[in-house]
């Protein structure tokens, strides 16, 4: 206890209140405590104040304190409450005893927990409540009868230990459920540090199991996780002021800069290899206990389970793969991806033991890796989902990183782009599991497994990670033993898997420029390979397009991305076999142009009410009319992905492809109704877009939108420049850009809008004065203020 804090032990709790108030001061840097040293002056704070009272209220005999809980692990928050449970074995003024031993804390406004029982009563409601059990094993005696508290605290145990096989699936599903429930701590934007997977209740779990004697405690990596864990849960109590246990991406920088842990991607880096720390042991521990839970009955007198064979030197063993009694991975360069690839295909997971013996004897694979090392890593990535847990075991175990040394700049490496749900060591595995369905598309599923499993392993270096990662695919490549020319296409995949997205969703297809220029892209990162390779290279872009895009994050492959890419693919190859590229369809429509003359009034129609559809629209060709038509689509809820333009005489015809945001497609003559209303002025679409946007846009981000950024291109549409938006999409953001685009007396001829998550990247093709790509830097200037200043 600090000098400069004194408690004393009166009737009321205000004293502690108050040199609980000194310990969280935070003005001066250099007595600022440390979350750990805080940690424990808030026990000792609180230890101190309770064993003083109940000496003053004559708490001494037959009676006991003791906490459980934070304060009873010594892991007590700033605001965290006090769980405390009041022991006796039958006297008779332990009311009394109770009443002025809670209220001063009630008074004082200190969130409490508390029960009264005898150590009948505490064995029975453990036995019966699994969450007062967990605590109850953690018993710490505060004050009072300590061999009361020992006592009980001994029945508790060992009550737990001799029912746990009738509780051990409610404790699995519970667990379970609660994971299900919060998701992972790793990958959360905003992680439940407490009740999410791999959290401190997880750490916990494990202390039951081993309580339970049926796994070891557990060793340094998990305690150091929880060490952080606990500090990050401290400092947020601290800056929050209350307790709390969701790190918001609000609070994550301050978190980090007292951690001295840089910035929240740091944070957030440290805090995923912690929780994924966390849970690999939980969910180890878990499989490991069920093994050892005690046998009764006939199941006692078994032999120990058969060992079934699964492969060479490989066995199953009690539900889990294990080593066969003579394999030893010195011998055996394959075993570990052997071991890896048979448990991905059988679904079943990998003992812990065999892990470890792995992780201790199996040596770097030589270079080039010996032929049946690659064959089982090509059949351990070709199993599909069930990849994703067997790469995660053997990355904590240190496995994976012994056969892929560049994953280490990337493990827990968080996304910088909000459309990404995964840290970027799990995406790549996630778009593993994906593209294995897609392989029967191409004529080298090998490379496309191995491309895929790489294809941005150039990130966490620095620099553009395309090009960073073509140069680690190649090595990655030679030492997996692949030949020359397939490490040649392995490191165009990685250079290039951005490309048919990218020009896909941004750039105008009919436009013949954009074909040939993704085509001789193709065939200079071939060189000069063998013939057939440029289409080669074509195909499999074309599957990781899709499955990168799968493992991204919900809603970013969508049918009207599958049709874009698949549009492109086709034209490509069309073009690498010599045949003609098809011709751009038809953008106006005469005979709504005419209804458009006849009654002077808008026309709306639906060409294509697939998904997404085809809406065209026809009015008055005047300054502001695309802004009014993108407007309304969106007023009606339909989010527009392209805008095609084209002016028939008088009138401006627009074709649009939507896909309604919920629900379905409106009838189009509600959409002709309020278009007419703009175009005479009774609907203000500003104001109604603005309460459209109040109503629907998400109402629970903490995190600032990221600043939108303009690019220019002009090499990359026929007559015409192509200008990049980037920024965070928000309702009627194509309209507001195409007025700030009108108003600037730019000519505009198409749009493509791509929406990754919360994110957008729209591009505009914008022809000069003259008609052509000729715009003056003044003039882009100007465009360019006026479409921030628009979307801002």
């Amino acid at each position: 206890m600090s000098d400069a804090i004194t408690v004393s032990s009166a009737g009321d709790a205000q004293d502690l209140v108050r040199a609980k108030a000194v310990l969280l001061q935070t003005g001066d840097a250099k007595r600022r405590l440390s979350p750990e040293a805080l940690r424990t002056a808030l026990v000792d704070l609180h230890d101190f104040w309770l064993s003083s009272r109940c000496a003053a209220i004559g708490l001494t005999d037959r009676a006991a304190l003791v906490a459980v809980g934070a304060l009873g692990r010594r892991e007590l928050a700033p605001w965290s409450d006090l769980d405390l449970v009041l022991l006796h074995d039958g006297r008779k003024d332990i009311d009394r005893i109770a009443d002025q031993l809670w209220y001063p804390l009630w008074d004082a406004g200190i969130g409490l927990d508390h029960s009264v029982r005898t150590p009948g009563q505490a064995v029975q409601v453990a036995a019966t409540d699994l969450r007062a059990a967990f605590g109850l094993l953690e018993i710490r005696h505060i004050a009072g009868d300590a061999a009361l508290s020992d006592s009980v605290r001994a029945s508790v145990r060992q009550a737990w230990r001799a029912g746990i096989r009738s509780r051990f699936d409610e404790i699995v599903e519970g667990a379970q459920g609660r994971w299900r429930k919060i998701g992972d701590v790793a990958h959360r934007v905003e992680p439940d540090l407490k009740n999410g997977h791999g959290g401190l209740r997880d750490v916990q779990l494990i202390d039951a199991l081993a309580a339970a004697q049926l796994v070891d405690r557990p060793g340094g990596d998990v305690l150091e996780a929880q060490r952080l864990l606990l500090d990050v849960r401290t400092e947020l109590h601290r800056l929050a002021g209350r307790a709390r246990d969701v790190l918001r991406a609000q609070d994550a920088d301050e978190v980090a800069a007292v951690l001295e842990l840089g910035d929240r991607f740091e944070l957030a880096r440290a805090l995923s290899g912690a929780a994924r720390a966390v849970a690999f042991s939980a969910e180890t521990s878990l499989r490991s206990a069920r093994g050892a839970l005690p046998r009764r009955g006939l199941a006692a007198l078994r032999r120990n389970p058969v060992r079934r064979p699964l492969d060479s030197g490989v066995v199953e063993h009690a539900g889990e793969v294990a080593l066969a009694r003579d394999a030893a991975a010195s011998r055996d360069p394959a075993l570990v991806l052997r071991v890896a690839a048979t448990a991905a295909r059988t679904g079943l997971p990998v003992a812990a033991g065999t892990l470890h013996r792995l992780a201790d004897t199996a040596p770097e694979l030589r270079e080039p890796w010996p032929r049946d090392a690659l064959g089982e890593l090509l059949s351990l990535l070709g199993t599909g989902r069930p990849l994703v847990d067997v790469v995660e075991a053997l990355d904590r175990t240190g496995l994976w990183g012994r056969l892929f040394p560049e994953w280490g700049a990337v493990r827990d490496l968080p996304p910088r782009d909000r459309a990404h749900v995964w840290t970027v060591d799990r995406h790549l595995v996630e778009a593993c599991a994906q593209v294995a369905r897609l392989t029967t598309r191409v004529a080298r599923p090998d490379l496309l497994l191995v491309g895929t499993l790489l294809h941005d392993i150039g990130k966490g270096r620095g620099g553009d990670h395309s090009v960073v990662g073509e140069s680690l695919a190649v090595q990655v490549g030679r030492r997996l033993g692949f030949t020359e020319p397939d490490v040649v296409v392995l490191g165009a995949m990685v250079r290039h898997h951005l490309l048919l997205p990218h020009t896909a969703t941004r750039r105008d297809l009919d436009d013949p420029a954009t074909v040939t220029r993704v085509v001789e892209t193709l065939d200079e990162a071939v060189g000069d390979g063998a013939p057939g390779t440029s289409g080669l290279l074509l195909d499999l872009l074309t599957a990781l397009a899709e499955a990168d895009s799968l493992a991204t994050g919900p809603g970013v492959w969508s049918p009207w991305k599958k049709t874009l890419i698949g549009d492109l693919s086709r034209r490509c190859r069309a073009l690498l076999a010599g045949e003609p590229l098809p011709a751009p369809p038809d953008d106006s429509d005469q005979e709504m142009a005419a209804a458009v003359l006849a009654d002077h009034r808008p026309q709306v129609r639906f060409a294509d009410e697939a998904t997404p559809a085809t809406v065209l629209v026809a009015v008055p060709a005047a300054k502001g009319s695309l802004a009014a038509a993108a407007g309304v689509l969106a007023l009606h809820s339909l989010e527009v992905h392209a805008a095609e333009l084209s002016t028939t005489g008088e009138v401006a015809v627009f074709r649009f492809t939507v896909s309604p945001r919920f629900g379905g497609l409106p009838d189009p003559a509600l959409l002709r109704t309020d278009l007419g209303r703009v175009v005479d002025g009774t609907l203000v679409l500003a104001d109604a877009l603005a309460r459209k946007e109040r109503d629907y846009a998400p109402t629970n981000s903490s995190e600032p939108p990221a600043p939108p950024r303009v690019l220019w291109f002009d090499d990359e549409a026929t007559g015409a420049v192509v200008l990049e938006l980037r920024g965070t999409d928000r309702i009627g953001l194509l309209h507001r850009v195409a007025a700030a685009l009108e108003g600037c007396d730019a000519e505009l001829r198409w749009a493509r809008v791509a929406t990754l998550g919360s994110s957008v990247v729209d591009s505009f093709s914008l022809a000069g004065p003259n008609g052509d790509g000729a715009i003056r830097t003044a003039d882009r200037r100007r465009i360019e203020q006026a479409v921030i200043a628009a979307v801002g």
